[in-house]
Protein backbone atom coordinates (compact mmCIF):
# COMPACT_ATOMS: atom_id res chain seq x y z
CA UNK A 1 0.00 0.00 0.00
CA UNK A 2 2.84 2.38 0.83
CA UNK A 3 4.41 1.66 -2.59
CA UNK A 4 1.10 2.48 -4.29
CA UNK A 5 0.98 5.79 -2.43
CA UNK A 6 4.53 6.62 -3.54
CA UNK A 7 3.62 5.83 -7.15
CA UNK A 8 0.57 8.09 -7.01
CA UNK A 9 2.59 10.91 -5.50
CA UNK A 10 5.25 10.52 -8.20
CA UNK A 11 2.56 10.75 -10.87
CA UNK A 12 1.38 13.97 -9.23
CA UNK A 13 4.81 15.59 -9.42
CA UNK A 14 5.95 17.72 -12.41
CA UNK A 15 8.07 14.77 -13.57
CA UNK A 16 5.22 12.32 -13.12
CA UNK A 17 2.81 14.58 -15.00
CA UNK A 18 4.91 13.98 -18.11
CA UNK A 19 5.62 10.28 -17.55
CA UNK A 20 4.15 7.55 -19.81
CA UNK A 21 2.27 6.22 -16.75
CA UNK A 22 -0.29 9.05 -17.01
CA UNK A 23 -2.43 6.84 -19.26
CA UNK A 24 -3.57 4.94 -16.14
CA UNK A 25 -4.87 8.07 -14.41
CA UNK A 26 -8.53 8.72 -13.66
CA UNK A 27 -10.10 11.02 -16.24
CA UNK A 28 -12.27 14.03 -15.45
CA UNK A 29 -13.64 16.82 -17.59
CA UNK A 30 -13.83 19.19 -14.61
CA UNK A 31 -11.76 22.32 -15.08
CA UNK A 32 -11.78 25.82 -13.70
CA UNK A 33 -10.12 29.15 -13.11
CA UNK A 34 -8.86 31.29 -10.28
CA UNK A 35 -11.13 34.13 -9.13
CA UNK A 36 -10.99 36.83 -6.47
CA UNK A 37 -9.89 34.98 -3.29
CA UNK A 38 -11.27 31.70 -4.58
CA UNK A 39 -11.69 29.13 -7.32
CA UNK A 40 -14.32 28.36 -9.93
CA UNK A 41 -14.77 24.75 -11.03
CA UNK A 42 -16.91 23.69 -13.99
CA UNK A 43 -18.23 20.18 -14.62
CA UNK A 44 -20.43 19.14 -17.57
CA UNK A 45 -23.52 19.85 -15.44
CA UNK A 46 -22.68 22.75 -13.12
CA UNK A 47 -20.40 25.69 -12.37
CA UNK A 48 -19.39 26.26 -8.76
CA UNK A 49 -17.48 29.07 -7.06
CA UNK A 50 -15.90 28.93 -3.60
CA UNK A 51 -14.57 32.19 -2.13
CA UNK A 52 -12.88 32.79 1.20
CA UNK A 53 -13.96 36.06 2.80
CA UNK A 54 -11.71 38.26 4.90
CA UNK A 55 -13.16 36.77 8.11
CA UNK A 56 -12.08 33.26 7.04
CA UNK A 57 -15.54 32.09 6.03
CA UNK A 58 -15.95 30.11 2.78
CA UNK A 59 -19.03 30.99 0.74
CA UNK A 60 -20.18 29.11 -2.34
CA UNK A 61 -22.36 29.55 -5.40
CA UNK A 62 -23.50 26.79 -7.74
CA UNK A 63 -25.40 27.16 -11.00
CA UNK A 64 -26.39 24.69 -13.73
CA UNK A 65 -24.52 25.03 -17.00
CA UNK A 66 -26.42 26.53 -19.92
CA UNK A 67 -24.33 25.79 -23.00
CA UNK A 68 -25.97 26.52 -26.36
CA UNK A 69 -24.12 23.45 -27.72
CA UNK A 70 -25.96 21.07 -25.40
CA UNK A 71 -28.30 18.92 -27.49
CA UNK A 72 -27.20 20.63 -30.72
CA UNK A 73 -25.36 18.17 -32.97
CA UNK A 74 -23.92 20.85 -35.26
CA UNK A 75 -22.50 22.97 -32.43
CA UNK A 76 -21.03 19.81 -30.89
CA UNK A 77 -18.98 18.95 -33.99
CA UNK A 78 -15.16 19.03 -33.70
CA UNK A 79 -13.68 22.52 -34.23
CA UNK A 80 -17.19 24.07 -34.06
CA UNK A 81 -17.45 23.04 -30.40
CA UNK A 82 -14.10 24.69 -29.77
CA UNK A 83 -15.38 28.02 -31.11
CA UNK A 84 -18.53 27.74 -28.99
CA UNK A 85 -16.50 26.82 -25.89
CA UNK A 86 -14.09 29.73 -26.49
CA UNK A 87 -16.92 32.29 -26.69
CA UNK A 88 -18.80 30.82 -23.74
CA UNK A 89 -15.66 30.77 -21.58
CA UNK A 90 -15.04 34.46 -22.36
CA UNK A 91 -18.46 35.40 -20.98
CA UNK A 92 -18.30 32.85 -18.15
CA UNK A 93 -14.87 34.17 -17.12
CA UNK A 94 -16.11 37.75 -16.75
CA UNK A 95 -19.33 36.63 -15.01
CA UNK A 96 -17.38 34.41 -12.63
CA UNK A 97 -15.06 37.26 -11.63
CA UNK A 98 -18.09 39.49 -11.02
CA UNK A 99 -19.83 36.78 -8.98
CA UNK A 100 -16.71 36.09 -6.91
CA UNK A 101 -16.38 39.80 -6.07
CA UNK A 102 -20.03 39.82 -4.94
CA UNK A 103 -19.47 36.71 -2.81
CA UNK A 104 -16.30 38.17 -1.27
CA UNK A 105 -17.84 41.56 -0.41
CA UNK A 106 -21.59 42.01 -1.15
CA UNK A 107 -21.53 45.64 0.03
CA UNK A 108 -18.73 46.51 -2.41
CA UNK A 109 -20.74 45.18 -5.34
CA UNK A 110 -23.84 47.15 -4.30
CA UNK A 111 -21.93 50.32 -5.21
CA UNK A 112 -21.04 48.88 -8.66
CA UNK A 113 -24.14 49.79 -10.64
CA UNK A 114 -24.52 49.52 -14.42
CA UNK A 115 -23.99 52.78 -16.30
CA UNK A 116 -26.91 54.71 -17.76
CA UNK A 117 -25.94 53.53 -21.23
CA UNK A 118 -26.00 49.89 -20.07
CA UNK A 119 -29.35 50.40 -18.35
CA UNK A 120 -30.72 52.01 -21.54
CA UNK A 121 -29.55 49.10 -23.72
CA UNK A 122 -30.93 46.62 -21.19
CA UNK A 123 -34.30 48.36 -21.30
CA UNK A 124 -34.42 48.39 -25.11
CA UNK A 125 -33.26 44.78 -25.53
CA UNK A 126 -35.14 43.30 -22.60
CA UNK A 127 -31.89 41.96 -21.15
CA UNK A 128 -30.64 42.15 -17.57
CA UNK A 129 -28.49 45.26 -16.98
CA UNK A 130 -25.72 43.14 -15.44
CA UNK A 131 -25.69 40.90 -18.53
CA UNK A 132 -25.24 43.99 -20.68
CA UNK A 133 -22.38 45.14 -18.42
CA UNK A 134 -20.72 41.72 -18.74
CA UNK A 135 -21.09 41.89 -22.53
CA UNK A 136 -19.32 45.25 -22.69
CA UNK A 137 -16.61 43.96 -20.32
CA UNK A 138 -15.97 41.07 -22.72
CA UNK A 139 -15.88 43.46 -25.70
CA UNK A 140 -13.33 45.68 -23.92
CA UNK A 141 -11.20 42.66 -22.91
CA UNK A 142 -11.24 41.27 -26.45
CA UNK A 143 -10.41 44.73 -27.83
CA UNK A 144 -7.38 45.05 -25.56
CA UNK A 145 -6.24 41.54 -26.52
CA UNK A 146 -6.54 42.42 -30.22
CA UNK A 147 -4.45 45.56 -29.72
CA UNK A 148 -1.79 43.81 -27.64
CA UNK A 149 -1.52 40.48 -29.47
CA UNK A 150 -2.51 41.34 -33.06
CA UNK A 151 -2.18 45.03 -33.93
CA UNK A 152 1.10 45.56 -32.05
CA UNK A 153 2.83 42.41 -33.44
CA UNK A 154 1.61 43.34 -36.95
CA UNK A 155 3.15 46.80 -36.65
CA UNK A 156 6.46 45.43 -35.39
CA UNK A 157 6.53 42.72 -38.06
CA UNK A 158 5.74 45.31 -40.72
CA UNK A 159 8.99 47.12 -39.87
CA UNK A 160 10.97 43.87 -40.30
CA UNK A 161 9.31 42.22 -43.31
CA UNK A 162 10.93 44.41 -46.01
CA UNK A 163 14.07 42.40 -45.28
CA UNK A 164 12.27 39.01 -45.35
CA UNK A 165 10.96 37.47 -48.58
CA UNK A 166 9.44 34.15 -47.44
CA UNK A 167 5.71 34.28 -46.59
CA UNK A 168 6.10 31.55 -43.98
CA UNK A 169 9.09 33.37 -42.43
CA UNK A 170 7.07 36.58 -42.18
CA UNK A 171 4.22 34.74 -40.42
CA UNK A 172 6.71 32.94 -38.21
CA UNK A 173 8.29 36.24 -37.14
CA UNK A 174 4.82 37.68 -36.53
CA UNK A 175 3.89 34.66 -34.39
CA UNK A 176 7.12 34.69 -32.42
CA UNK A 177 6.67 38.38 -31.63
CA UNK A 178 3.13 37.59 -30.46
CA UNK A 179 4.40 34.80 -28.20
CA UNK A 180 7.18 37.07 -26.90
CA UNK A 181 4.69 39.80 -25.99
CA UNK A 182 2.49 37.22 -24.25
CA UNK A 183 5.37 35.83 -22.16
CA UNK A 184 6.61 39.34 -21.31
CA UNK A 185 3.06 40.30 -20.26
CA UNK A 186 2.77 37.21 -18.02
CA UNK A 187 6.17 37.86 -16.46
CA UNK A 188 5.33 41.53 -15.82
CA UNK A 189 1.99 40.99 -14.06
CA UNK A 190 3.45 38.39 -11.69
CA UNK A 191 5.10 41.28 -9.82
CA UNK A 192 1.67 42.52 -8.69
CA UNK A 193 0.65 41.31 -5.21
CA UNK A 194 -3.00 40.72 -6.20
CA UNK A 195 -1.95 38.75 -9.29
CA UNK A 196 0.40 36.57 -7.24
CA UNK A 197 -2.52 35.62 -4.98
CA UNK A 198 -4.68 34.95 -8.05
CA UNK A 199 -1.94 32.70 -9.46
CA UNK A 200 -1.81 30.94 -6.08
CA UNK A 201 -5.47 30.03 -6.45
CA UNK A 202 -4.71 28.96 -10.03
CA UNK A 203 -2.08 26.59 -8.64
CA UNK A 204 -4.62 25.33 -6.08
CA UNK A 205 -7.10 24.58 -8.86
CA UNK A 206 -4.51 22.45 -10.70
CA UNK A 207 -3.34 20.65 -7.56
CA UNK A 208 -6.88 19.63 -6.59
CA UNK A 209 -7.70 18.35 -10.09
CA UNK A 210 -4.39 16.45 -10.20
CA UNK A 211 -5.14 15.02 -6.75
CA UNK A 212 -8.49 13.70 -7.96
CA UNK A 213 -7.10 12.35 -11.23
CA UNK A 214 -4.34 10.48 -9.40
CA UNK A 215 -6.93 8.85 -7.10
CA UNK A 216 -5.49 10.40 -3.94
CA UNK A 217 -7.78 11.31 -1.02
CA UNK A 218 -9.14 14.78 -1.83
CA UNK A 219 -7.81 16.76 1.12
CA UNK A 220 -5.20 19.44 1.68
CA UNK A 221 -2.55 16.97 2.85
CA UNK A 222 -2.59 15.05 -0.42
CA UNK A 223 -3.40 17.98 -2.73
CA UNK A 224 -0.33 19.76 -1.36
CA UNK A 225 1.91 17.00 -2.78
CA UNK A 226 0.49 17.34 -6.30
CA UNK A 227 1.84 19.33 -9.22
CA UNK A 228 0.59 22.84 -9.87
CA UNK A 229 0.84 22.16 -13.62
CA UNK A 230 -1.89 20.57 -15.73
CA UNK A 231 -2.13 19.68 -19.45
CA UNK A 232 -5.63 21.18 -19.86
CA UNK A 233 -4.67 24.60 -18.50
CA UNK A 234 -5.87 27.73 -20.28
CA UNK A 235 -2.30 29.03 -20.33
CA UNK A 236 -1.33 26.04 -22.48
CA UNK A 237 -4.38 26.70 -24.66
CA UNK A 238 -3.28 30.28 -25.34
CA UNK A 239 0.19 29.11 -26.34
CA UNK A 240 -1.38 26.52 -28.64
CA UNK A 241 -3.57 29.25 -30.17
CA UNK A 242 -0.50 31.32 -30.98
CA UNK A 243 1.31 28.32 -32.45
CA UNK A 244 -1.66 27.18 -34.56
CA UNK A 245 -2.17 30.75 -35.76
CA UNK A 246 1.33 30.75 -37.31
CA UNK A 247 0.43 27.69 -39.38
CA UNK A 248 -3.07 28.82 -40.42
CA UNK A 249 -2.07 32.43 -41.12
CA UNK A 250 0.71 31.16 -43.41
CA UNK A 251 -1.96 29.88 -45.80
CA UNK A 252 -3.39 33.42 -46.02
CA UNK A 253 -0.17 34.75 -47.52
CA UNK A 254 1.17 38.14 -46.48
CA UNK A 255 -0.61 41.25 -47.65
CA UNK A 256 1.47 44.42 -47.63
CA UNK A 257 -1.66 46.30 -46.56
CA UNK A 258 -1.50 46.08 -42.73
CA UNK A 259 -5.24 46.65 -42.27
CA UNK A 260 -6.19 43.93 -44.76
CA UNK A 261 -3.67 41.62 -43.09
CA UNK A 262 -5.18 42.36 -39.67
CA UNK A 263 -8.75 41.89 -40.95
CA UNK A 264 -7.91 38.47 -42.43
CA UNK A 265 -6.31 37.33 -39.17
CA UNK A 266 -9.24 38.46 -37.05
CA UNK A 267 -11.65 36.73 -39.45
CA UNK A 268 -9.70 33.47 -39.03
CA UNK A 269 -9.59 33.66 -35.23
CA UNK A 270 -12.65 31.39 -34.75
CA UNK A 271 -10.97 28.72 -36.89
CA UNK A 272 -7.74 29.08 -34.92
CA UNK A 273 -9.63 28.80 -31.61
CA UNK A 274 -11.59 25.75 -32.78
CA UNK A 275 -8.54 23.88 -34.05
CA UNK A 276 -6.53 24.81 -30.93
CA UNK A 277 -9.30 23.43 -28.70
CA UNK A 278 -9.13 20.07 -30.46
CA UNK A 279 -5.33 20.02 -30.24
CA UNK A 280 -5.45 20.78 -26.50
CA UNK A 281 -7.94 17.95 -25.87
CA UNK A 282 -5.86 15.55 -27.96
CA UNK A 283 -2.59 16.43 -26.20
CA UNK A 284 -4.20 16.04 -22.77
CA UNK A 285 -5.78 12.69 -23.68
CA UNK A 286 -3.09 10.89 -25.67
CA UNK A 287 0.04 9.53 -24.03
CA UNK A 288 3.18 9.05 -26.08
CA UNK A 289 6.59 10.67 -26.50
CA UNK A 290 5.29 12.97 -29.24
CA UNK A 291 2.36 14.42 -27.23
CA UNK A 292 4.54 14.79 -24.12
CA UNK A 293 7.07 16.78 -26.14
CA UNK A 294 4.34 19.03 -27.55
CA UNK A 295 2.91 19.62 -24.07
CA UNK A 296 6.19 20.72 -22.53
CA UNK A 297 6.22 24.39 -23.69
CA UNK A 298 2.69 24.98 -22.37
CA UNK A 299 3.44 23.17 -19.12
CA UNK A 300 6.63 25.21 -18.67
CA UNK A 301 4.70 28.45 -19.22
CA UNK A 302 2.42 27.50 -16.32
CA UNK A 303 5.33 28.19 -13.97
CA UNK A 304 4.56 31.85 -14.73
CA UNK A 305 0.75 31.64 -14.43
CA UNK A 306 0.64 29.56 -11.22
CA UNK A 307 2.12 29.88 -7.74
CA UNK A 308 2.41 27.37 -4.91
CA UNK A 309 -0.83 27.83 -2.94
CA UNK A 310 -1.25 27.83 0.83
CA UNK A 311 -3.60 25.39 2.55
CA UNK A 312 -6.48 27.87 2.68
CA UNK A 313 -6.32 28.24 -1.11
CA UNK A 314 -6.35 24.46 -1.47
CA UNK A 315 -9.38 24.24 0.82
CA UNK A 316 -11.34 26.71 -1.33
CA UNK A 317 -10.40 24.72 -4.45
CA UNK A 318 -11.52 21.44 -2.84
CA UNK A 319 -14.89 22.93 -1.86
CA UNK A 320 -15.38 24.30 -5.38
CA UNK A 321 -14.43 20.95 -6.97
CA UNK A 322 -16.76 18.98 -4.73
CA UNK A 323 -19.62 21.39 -5.41
CA UNK A 324 -19.14 21.18 -9.20
CA UNK A 325 -18.71 17.40 -9.07
CA UNK A 326 -22.06 17.00 -7.31
CA UNK A 327 -21.14 13.71 -5.59
CA UNK A 328 -21.72 15.01 -2.03
CA UNK A 329 -25.09 15.66 -0.44
CA UNK A 330 -26.04 19.14 0.78
CA UNK A 331 -25.32 18.13 4.37
CA UNK A 332 -21.91 16.74 3.40
CA UNK A 333 -21.10 19.95 1.51
CA UNK A 334 -22.14 22.03 4.53
CA UNK A 335 -19.86 19.92 6.75
CA UNK A 336 -16.97 20.37 4.30
CA UNK A 337 -17.44 24.15 4.24
CA UNK A 338 -17.59 24.28 8.04
CA UNK A 339 -14.42 22.19 8.28
CA UNK A 340 -12.53 24.57 6.02
CA UNK A 341 -13.93 27.78 7.52
CA UNK A 342 -11.42 29.49 9.80
CA UNK A 343 -12.93 32.33 11.81
CA UNK A 344 -10.66 35.33 12.10
CA UNK A 345 -11.15 38.04 14.67
CA UNK A 346 -10.52 41.63 13.47
CA UNK A 347 -6.94 42.58 14.20
CA UNK A 348 -6.55 44.71 17.30
CA UNK A 349 -5.43 48.25 16.62
CA UNK A 350 -2.17 49.54 17.98
CA UNK A 351 -2.70 51.96 20.92
CA UNK A 352 -1.62 54.96 18.86
CA UNK A 353 -3.90 54.01 15.96
CA UNK A 354 -6.82 53.43 18.34
CA UNK A 355 -6.31 56.85 19.91
CA UNK A 356 -6.19 58.50 16.50
CA UNK A 357 -9.39 56.73 15.48
CA UNK A 358 -11.10 57.90 18.68
CA UNK A 359 -10.04 61.50 17.97
CA UNK A 360 -11.56 61.25 14.47
CA UNK A 361 -14.87 60.18 15.99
Amino acid sequence: MENQKEVRQFLSSPEGMESPCRKWMKQTSIGGQAVLEGVMMRSPDATAIAVRRENGEIVTQKEPNKSIAKGNKFLSLPVIRGVVNFVEMLFLGVKTITDSARLYDPEMMEDEKPSKAEEYIAEKTGKNAMDVAIFFSVVIAVGLAVVLFFILPNLITGWITPYVHSTFAKNLIDGLIRVGIFIAYMAAITNMKEIRRLFGYHGAEHKVINCYEHDLPLDTEHARTCSRLHPRCGTSFLLIVMTISIIIFSFLGWSENPWLRLALRLAMLPVVAGVSYEVLKLLAKKENAFTRALRKPGMALQYLSTREPDDEMLEAAIVSFRAAEGALSEDEMDDLVRTYTHSREPQAQEPAAAAAAAEDI
